[in-house]
């Protein structure tokens, strides 16, 4: 080997590297864009049952996909006229907010805990006293980051609306037509890998479509569970915190934490003033065995059914995939690992379909 092939390797390997770097660069500068795509696939696949079903109709192409954004757009809107109501009342409750009367409520609430619970307040005291949390607290408190929050606030919702029309824009056409997206892929596939990869682009679409609309179907279940649980323990905008807890579940493990916190949370604070024992406890109480009941439907019936029918992927492997995920790449990482795993499965089923690990984890795809 002489000197000049070994230069010319160099140079070689050199310029692919600048070149990954320089494709990395710019995959990172349009990183909104790529999300904006990534959401719009999702819309898609999430609507085109809908656009099937209004072509089973007899109803044009056209006309069923613009049926379908209509819909779609209706309950989104749903959705936030939701929380408009919650928020309403929220702003109206800090415009009138009596600090002396809210320290005085958290202060009933915590020594009616700490009765319960059988703890001296001056040991409770003590420890946070040692732990020197109020003083933290307080120096962390800077009523100036109002204005800063507000500006960020107004920066973000601008981002949002702008990211939303992008969404609902790539999505008419993603629906309108069915192969825009996979014909945007074979651009940048190798003319004898074109076959392979439409036809896992097509068991992809399939089984995410399925896996997307099930889980839509699990959060309307705990969605039901929890609202039919608040309004009878008489809980303030019930429907809002049911949605908003169900909502979390999108984060395997962690969401239902999360949410049951909030919930049981929001049970306490609605009824502060009113006795601990008599009041507070047993609406906390039935708040948290409702929600131990919608975790149970969720687990046994939910999960099962989504990962079996729709991935076809066996619930400890899904575990294990989202812990890995999770680890990695962190809260993104979890919510995304099913739908990823399950494309990389097709994948490596059409190219790899005689590797002896592929055959085991593929079977039954």
């Amino acid at each position: 080997m002489t000197s000049k092939t070994i230069s010319q390797g160099i140079l070689r390997a050199i310029g692919v590297l600048v070149g990954i770097a320089i494709l990395l660069y710019f995959l990172y500068t349009i990183q909104s864009v790529l999300a904006y795509l990534a959401i719009a696939a999702v819309v898609a696949l999430i609507g085109s049952p809908l656009v099937r079903f209004f072509r089973k109709i007899k109803l044009p192409n056209i006309l069923a996909v613009i049926l379908t954004m209509l819909l779609m757009v209706g309950v989104l809107a749903g959705i936030i006229a939701l929380f408009i109501p919650l928020l309403s009342e929220q702003g109206k409750n800090l415009s009138l907010l009596d600090i002396d009367e809210l320290q005085t409520s958290l202060n009933t609430l915590y020594h009616q805990i700490t009765n319960h619970l059988g703890l001296s307040s001056h040991i409770v005291e003590d420890v946070i006293d040692d732990a020197g949390l109020e003083k933290n607290i307080l120096q962390g408190l800077d009523i100036g980051f109002i204005p800063n929050f507000l500006n960020s606030f107004l920066n973000v919702l601008s981002s949002a609306s702008i990211g939303l029309f992008s969404v609902l824009f790539i999505s008419f056409f993603f629906l309108k037509d069915s192969k825009l997206f996979e014909n945007g892929l074979l651009i940048f596939v190798p003319i004898d890998k074109k076959k392979g990869t439409t036809n896992s682009i097509g068991k992809i679409n399939g089984l995410l479509s399925r896996y997307f609309v099930g889980l839509l179907l699990q959060i309307f279940i705990l969605f039901v569970i929890y609202t039919i649980v608040l309004l009878i323990v008489g809980i303030e905008n019930a429907v809002v915190i049911a949605f908003l807890c169900a909502l979390f579940n999108i984060i395997p493990y962690i969401g239902p934490i999360i949410g049951g916190v909030i919930m049981l949370t929001l049970t306490m604070t609605s009824n502060l003033g009113s006795n601990f024992s008599e009041v507070i406890l047993p609406k906390t109480g039935y708040v948290f065995l409702g929600l131990l009941f919608g975790q149970l439907v969720d687990n046994f019936f939910s999960q099962p059914f989504i990962f079996s029918n729709s991935v076809k992927s066996h619930p400890l492997e899904i575990f294990l995939v989202i812990i890995i995920a999770g680890l990695l790449f962190g809260v993104v990482g979890m919510i995304v690992a099913v739908p990823g795993y399950t494309a990389i499965k097709v994948i490596l089923k059409e190219f790899l379909s005689d590797n002896q690990i592929v055959k085991s984890l593929t079977h039954n795809l």
